[in-house]
Formats: C-alpha cells, sequence, structure tokens
C-alpha cells in the first residue's frame, strides 16, 4: 500500500472513494430530490448561512480558522467518472448544503470563495447518471438534506416535500502551493491526473460499446483504436480531444440512441427509474435501478452476451411516489416476473422474492436481434 493511500483519510464514499486531501457498484435507489422551495417554520440563521444564501452556485464562502484568508476550496476529481459534488457547511447550530458542482476527471472546481468561518466542511458526490449503476456508495455519518437538481439548503438536517438525505463526510482539505485549499477524490486504483482522464475516457467509450478495456488509466493501441471510432461514428473531430468539454462531447454522444446494445430514453417530462434482466441461459440476473433524466437517454451496462434481456422502468414524482396517469403507474414492463426491490438491488434468485425481501415485477422482453434496441419511454 503507498504512502498516500495510508494516509488517506475516508470523505463518506467508501469504498470506491477516497478523499485524499488530509494529511492524516451501487445503484441509484429510487429517490427524487428536489428543490427547496416550500418554506417551513423560521429558523435563526447564522452569518453563514444567510451570507451562503445570496451566492450563486460558484461562490460559497467562508474560511477554515486553520487557514490563511482568503483562501478558496477547490474539490479536485481523480477518478474516472464526472462527479456532481455537493457541499455541506457547520456553522455552530446551523448546517447547510448547496450543490451540484459538476466536476470533469483530472479538473479541479472552485467551490468555495470568502471570508467567513465555519466548523466543519462536508462533502457528497455522486456520479452521472449516465453510468448506469452509480458506482460511489455514500457511507458518511452525516444524513443532510439535497435536491435533484442546483439547490441550496439552509436547514439541511430537515428535509422538505421533493429533498431526501444523501450522506455527507466531513472532509480535511490541505493547503496547495498556490495557498489555496484542496480536497480530492479519488479512486481505490489511486490515479493521477493523466490517468484519471484517460480512464474516464476509456469508461465512457466502454458505455457506448466499443472494447477499450480494461478500464486502467493506461494508453495504448486498444483504447486509441476505440476512440478514433467512436469519433468517427459521431461525426466529431480528433482535436476535441485535447479541448476541455471532451467529457461533456462524449456525455452527451454517449446518451444518444446507439446502433447496438440497449438504449432507454425518457421522453417525458418525469425522472424515470429503470431495471434491467440478462438471461445468460443458466440464470437470470435482475438489477436496478438507473436514474434517466426528463429528455435523456442512458445506455444500461450489459456484460457478456447474454440470451435475452428484459426491461422495466416506471416514472417517479419529486417524492418517489410512482406517476400515475388514470389511477394506473405509469410504467413500462411486461409479463416476465422477476424480483426487484425499492433500493439498490442485483439478484440471480428469481423465485419466492416476497420471502426474500423483494417484489415481484413484471419485465417486457427486449428484441435484440438487430444488434442494438431503443426504449422510449412516452407517456401514451
Amino acid at each position: 500500500m503507498s504512502e498516500r493511500k495510508k494516509k488517506a483519510v475516508m470523505a463518506g464514499l467508501d469504498p470506491a472513494i477516497h478523499d485524499l486531501s488530509s494529511g492524516a457498484r451501487n445503484v441509484d435507489a429510487r429517490v427524487k430530490p428536489g428543490h427547496d422551495e416550500r418554506r417551513g417554520p423560521r429558523h435563526r440563521r447564522s452569518p453563514l448561512i444567510r451570507f451562503l444564501m445570496t451566492l450563486p452556485a460558484a461562490a460559497i464562502s467562508f474560511v477554515f480558522s486553520s487557514a490563511p484568508a482568503f483562501a478558496d476550496l477547490k474539490i479536485c476529481n481523480r477518478m474516472s467518472y464526472v462527479v456532481e459534488a455537493a457541499i455541506g457547511i457547520d456553522d455552530k447550530a446551523a448546517t447547510a448544503t448547496r450543490g451540484w458542482f459538476r466536476i470533469d476527471p483530472a479538473t479541479c472546481r472552485v467551490v468555495v470563495q470568502g471570508t467567513l468561518t465555519a466548523d466543519r466542511i462536508l462533502l457528497n458526490a455522486r456520479a452521472l447518471g449516465v453510468y448506469g449503476a452509480s458506482p460511489i456508495p455514500q457511507s458518511g455519518s452525516d444524513m443532510l438534506c439535497v435536491a435533484q437538481d442546483n439547490f441550496v439548503i439552509a436547514a439541511a438536517r430537515q428535509c422538505r416535500s421533493g429533498q431526501t438525505q444523501a450522506a455527507f463526510t466531513q472532509v480535511t482539505p490541505t493547503q496547495g502551493t498556490d495557498g489555496n485549499l484542496i480536497a480530492y477524490l479519488a479512486e481505490d486504483s489511486e490515479y493521477d491526473d493523466e490517468q484519471a482522464r484517460l480512464a474516464g475516457i476509456q469508461r465512457l467509450l466502454v458505455i457506448a460499446g466499443y472494447d477499450a478495456a480494461p478500464i486502467d488509466g493506461v494508453d495504448g493501441p486498444k483504447t486509441q483504436a476505440a476512440l478514433a471510432a467512436f469519433l468517427k461514428s459521431r461525426g466529431l473531430s480528433s482535436d476535441i480531444v485535447g479541448s476541455p468539454n471532451l467529457f461533456k462531447t462524449m456525455v452527451d454522444a454517449v446518451q444518444t440512441p446507439s446502433a447496438t446494445g440497449l438504449t432507454w430514453c425518457n421522453d417525458t417530462p418525469h425522472k424515470v427509474m429503470a431495471a434491467i434482466a440478462t438471461d445468460d441461459g443458466k440464470s437470470v440476473t435482475s438489477r436496478g435501478w438507473y436514474r434517466i433524466d426528463p429528455k435523456t437517454c442512458l445506455h444500461p451496462d450489459v456484460t457478456g452476451q447474454p440470451k435475452q434481456i428484459f426491461s422495466f422502468a416506471e416514472a417517479v414524482d419529486a417524492d418517489n411516489r410512482a406517476v400515475k396517469l388514470k389511477d394506473r403507474p405509469l410504467s413500462w414492463g411486461g409479463d416476465r416476473q422477476l424480483c426487484t426491490r425499492e433500493t439498490k438491488f442485483e439478484t440471480n434468485e428469481q423465485t419466492d422474492c416476497g420471502a426474500r425481501g423483494f417484489a415481484t415485477t413484471g419485465f417486457g422482453a427486449v428484441d435484440m436481434s438487430s444488434g442494438g434496441k431503443t426504449l422510449r419511454f412516452a407517456a401514451p
């Protein structure tokens, strides 16, 4: 184990992500965060919280008691995923959260500037929905409120309608050579910036159906051939590889329907939660949930060459309740009864669902005979 690994302080994203800033396959649950719109009982707000509420998303401000004044806080991503980060600020009895800050692999984002004080800094991170089965387990000890889109929540320990709790972990940033404070998000692979960027490219290529495995951050002919084929198929110039917009371009391209593999597209105004099942001839494995935001597409991760693929999806509202049309849930499935449950699941046992804490859900068979299939979810 490297010295850096020995010194790592867990950032609540165990085991996939570590906070490397201190000196010393999870699938999205069917939870829909919303906005801090409804006002409940008024709380006394500290100067920090009042100041926080007045700032745009990229200008949250405070100073650590042990840090020099005017030092910015940067979150740096050394993962192979595009992530969205949220921060929590503890100031005496008040706790506020703010997010989301999108951070590409091998890049940093200033999330805090300013001159106020805070007792603790807390962090949560999630991968984009394009990655399907979210790779970021959240195991922090502070359960704070977040929303699905950009949000500021002043009283973040008491969630209102449309908000949900997420696990935050305290982090202790270190001071960089530029005088700013830095907290890192990292995987067990301990990528440096160059490796994280390449591993991020490899991961998106694999999702898009190109053979760039293993995802190891090591360049070679296989990765280069997959990248060239991807760019050509999407009509993209090779110049995009050196662009700061590379990951946005790749994510957008991956989220468009593909001629190979399975693609889910959400044409509704609601969030859709989807599950997939694969039959390899020996057993049927069901897995979920995948979050598909409105007006976006997603390629679920399917390994090997299954003999049959099944799909189920359901629209949910801001409070994680099934959307209903004429008293019937807005869902897309079929007659194949397989096991699911409300939270993250993956099981290859499809009998006695109820006795094992699962529900029985009707999946629909997907015709993959042409090599690719796009399922579009739309209201009837």
